[in-house]
């Protein structure tokens, strides 16, 4: 059965066309990735679906009663209610059978016909169960474990979600949305604001739930693990391919050379004919054959070729050569008022080295690069640069740093060491800069056009030390891997902040893990280090915060942090005697599903007395029913929610020791 039905849908504002006649359904359980560069149209398209926006021509049809949940990239919650609460009332219906409930009961205790008093009462049984359904498929254990997968913890629940970042709104909405199991979820660029433990999580998730998704995702690892259709917005129209990226572009690829080979062949074709009719045009004895190769060049077809769009693409200059301890960090310790971020942290970078800093948001990646930077002042020990180094520095919001009512000119030749107006001109011509878009005011760009600004900035002036905090979180999939490459021929240090597993993949050559308050460094590549981190889980599992795992979609445990001193690594002990752990898990589940059978059974009987005449006519043994049947089903949630976070945690055991 088809969600969604579109046909013929354009879209376009003013003169500029994003795309046309594109025809679309999308499937109860279809997880598809939208792809295409930034501007193309994929959050476009997202607004229509979710009935946020109307295209210019075509229809789109939805099924009965469809439920979509989106997330848009940018957002703002309002105040006034806690994290839990915002996502637990974002399910909407509660209220409503709340309300009808309390209709029924006062419509009862006015009844005075048998026959109306047996219809109210029957609907107050039904409005019992329909409150008790809604509250098993939306329970507020479930809440919180999905507020914990997307990396909350237990203080933050209460927090005002006007308080928070909007980052960490951004991870209200999305856990909301996820509570709410839509029938079409729409995700644009989900995981830009999310730290790897959260991402891997999410990516968990998203592989076990069965309802409809669409994603658009900078991250190429991460879309292709989710998704097995691709709708990409290309150059010469909306393609659409049953597969993931990967095989998308394999096809595609295989797709246009066969375009080019075939024009190649018409072009030949043509220009023989046209020779042979140039010839032999004037010949009396050739007419037939000329008046033939003039019905053949009107026969043929003419094979299009999709126009090449301009695609990102520089190199770093060459740099400067620096010492050979590039930043030295010497019992290095920071605090924002009482909160400790982190403390006695001793390390050095040394010259070339490519340094991933992992580990969870609030940890202090970015913390740490400020301080490598120069750009923050440790509260303990001192951060020092070596010989010679000239650091070039990417902050996360380097995009709200920028001067709005400057031009992208300007904006790049304030941060240029060049005298020559050309060599600027050359460097934001190759981030897709070019002629009279130079003059654009910093303000009317889009995020991407941004965090392009704000590369450019750095490519002429990169120093031979680049730091970058999230470099991918405003750019397509494409601009991503543009800049992955541009990197891996930079002959400088680089050290960078990145959930991007693809993107951490290709430049890693050691990593730091920040947790905890300490730093492990990690001398490997990322794979490396993960298969580590992978080692250390199934030596010591730990309970998992709910149901949801992050192992289902990756094949491995993505690291949430392992913890270090000073940079070297804290022993790990192996958890002992797990099958006695196991053995002890089992018999505690056994007695929660006992008690949850028996406390369900008296619920039930208690709903049937409750939908009975006389117990109604009888205020004191309804209301005490009425109470211990709200009591029960209290009860009810929490040993549920108990059970199945035992059930977690024996699977991590059982995951531990196969």
């Amino acid at each position: 059965m088809s969600l969604l039905v579109l046909e013929d849908v354009a879209l376009g504002f003013g003169a500029r066309r994003l795309f046309e006649g594109l025809n679309l359904r999308v499937g109860e359980e279809d997880q598809i990735g939208v792809v295409g560069r930034n501007g193309s149209g994929k959050s476009s398209l997202f607004r229509i679906l979710a009935g946020q926006g109307e295209p210019n021509s075509g229809s789109v049809r939805q099924s009965r009663g469809l439920r979509v949940g989106y997330l848009p990239q940018e957002l703002e919650l309002a105040g006034g209610r806690s994290v839990v609460d915002t996502v637990l009332a974002s399910v909407p219906g509660k209220s409503d059978l709340e309300r009808m409930l309390e209709t029924v009961e006062d419509g009862l205790a006015s009844a005075t016909e048998e026959d109306e008093m047996m219809e109210l009462s029957q609907k107050l049984a039904d409005l019992h169960e329909d409150l008790a359904r809604f509250d098993a498929n939306f329970s507020r254990h479930e809440a919180l474990a999905i507020l914990s997968g997307l990396g909350f913890r237990d203080r933050d629940h209460g927090r005002d979600v006007h308080e928070l970042s909007g980052g960490w709104q951004m991870r209200v909405v999305l856990s909301s949305l996820l509570f709410q199991k839509p029938d079409l979820l729409l995700l644009d660029e989900p995981t830009n604001h999310l730290d790897g433990p959260s991402v891997a999580w999410l990516a968990g998730f998203l592989a076990r739930q069965r309802n409809a998704f669409m994603l658009i995702c900078h991250d190429r690892e991460f879309l292709n693990e989710q998704i097995s259709r691709v709708v990409a917005f290309e150059a010469d129209g909306v393609r659409q391919h049953g597969g993931n990226y990967e095989t998308y572009l394999e096809a595609r690829t295989e797709e246009l050379e066969v375009l080019g080979r075939r024009a190649a062949n018409l072009a030949r074709e043509r220009e023989s004919a046209e020779r042979f009719i140039r010839r032999f045009r004037a010949q009396a004895t050739k007419a037939r054959a000329v008046q033939s190769r003039i019905k053949a060049l009107e026969r043929m077809d003419d094979v299009v070729l999709p126009s090449s769009e301009r695609s990102l693409s520089f190199r770093f200059p060459p740099s400067p050569r620096a010492g050979q301890d590039v930043v030295k960090l010497t019992d290095v310790g920071h605090r924002y008022g009482e909160l400790e971020v982190f403390s006695g942290i001793g390390l050095t970078v040394r010259r070339g080295d490519r340094i991933a800093i992992v580990g969870a948001n609030g940890n202090g990646k970015t913390t740490l690069l400020k301080i490598m930077a120069g750009v923050l002042t440790p509260s303990a020990g001192n951060a020092e640069q070596g010989h010679n180094v000239k650091i070039g520095y990417y902050a996360q919001h380097v995009t709200e740093q920028l001067d709005v009512r400057a031009t992208i000119f300007d904006q790049v030749w304030r941060s240029s060491a060049a005298e020559d107006l050309t060599y600027v001109r050359n460097a934001l011509g190759t981030l897709l800069f070019s002629d009279n878009e130079v003059e654009k005011p910093i303000g009317v760009l889009s995020g991407g056009e941004k965090a392009r600004v704000a590369l450019a900035s750095l490519l002429v002036n990169p120093g031979n030390v680049v730091l970058m905090d999230e470099p991918t979180n405003h750019l397509d999939l494409e601009s991503s891997e543009a800049l992955a490459s541009a990197l891996e021929t930079f002959d400088g240090t680089l050290l960078f902040v990145s959930h991007n597993r693809s993107f951490v993949r290709r430049l890693a050559t050691r990593v730091w893990d920040v947790n905890d308050g300490h730093v492990e460094e990690f001398p490997g590549t990322f794979e490396e280090y993960l298969d580590h981190c992978s080692g250390l889980a199934r030596a010591e599992p730990a309970p998992s915060p709910g149901p949801a795992a992050p192992a289902a979609a990756t094949g491995r445990k993505e690291p949430t942090a392992v913890a270090a001193s000073n940079g070297k690594p804290k022993k790990k002990k192996r958890a002992p005697g797990m099958s006695k752990a196991a053995r002890g898990l089992e018999r505690k589940i056994k007695d929660f599903e006992e008690r949850i059978a028996a406390i369900e059974n008296e619920q039930a009987e208690r709903s049937t007395e409750l939908s009975k005449p006389e117990t109604y006519a009888d205020t004191e043994r309804y209301n005490a029913l009425l109470a211990s049947y709200r009591e029960d089903a209290s009860k009810l949630e929490e040993l549920m929610g108990r059970w199945e976070a035992a059930g977690a945690e024996l699977g991590g055991i059982k995951e531990g020791t196969d």
